[in-house]
């Protein structure tokens, strides 16, 4: 076994325990905690298949922009167990079995799937590198790349447009 594996399974077992923390913490700022570290685990898998530059995006945008902004959600929110509305049991019930629904859908659909022919080529390529990316955002994908700039463009000024005081 090479220590690319091993930090494979490593960073895989990782994801799943705080993917299954996010979901069963009763503390919301616990589950935000877990789901940094769950796209930390997610970044190194990046990592591993040659893709610098989505872990750096990911650390940069989801776990720090994206999580502080839930946090400052959380807390301007303030919850508490006193103000925590009484949950149904029907509702419960009723989530329960759309999950269960889910399960079935995903587990179904990926059923017959070969997975043993399509294997990752682990750290050898140049797909996931920024000199690649940057020579086909540049050249190949300039026209969409402009258009959706000057989108962004017009949504901020959009923003600010409707968030400016008469």
């Amino acid at each position: 076994m090479s220590i690319t594996q091993i930090l494979f399974w490593i960073l895989t077992v990782a994801a799943l325990l705080s993917a299954i923390m996010v979901v069963s913490s009763k503390n919301p700022v616990h589950s935000v905690l877990w789901l940094v570290a769950t796209f930390f685990a997610i970044s190194g898998h990046y990592i591993l298949l040659n893709a610098q530059f989505l872990a750096v995006v990911n650390i940069i945008v989801y776990a720090g922009a994206i999580m502080v902004l839930f946090l400052f959600v959380i807390m301007l929110m303030n919850l508490n167990k006193s103000a925590e509305p009484i949950k149904n049991r029907w509702l419960q019930i009723v989530g329960i079995v759309s999950g269960g629904c889910l399960l079935l859908v995903l587990v179904a659909a990926l059923k017959n799937t070969e997975v043993a022919k399509n294997i990752a080529e682990v750290n050898t390529g140049d797909a996931g590198l920024i000199k690649t990316l940057g020579k086909e955002l540049f050249t190949t994908f300039v026209v969409p790349f402009e258009i959706s700039s000057i989108l962004f463009l017009s949504a901020m000024v959009g923003a600010v447009v409707i968030g400016k005081k008469d």
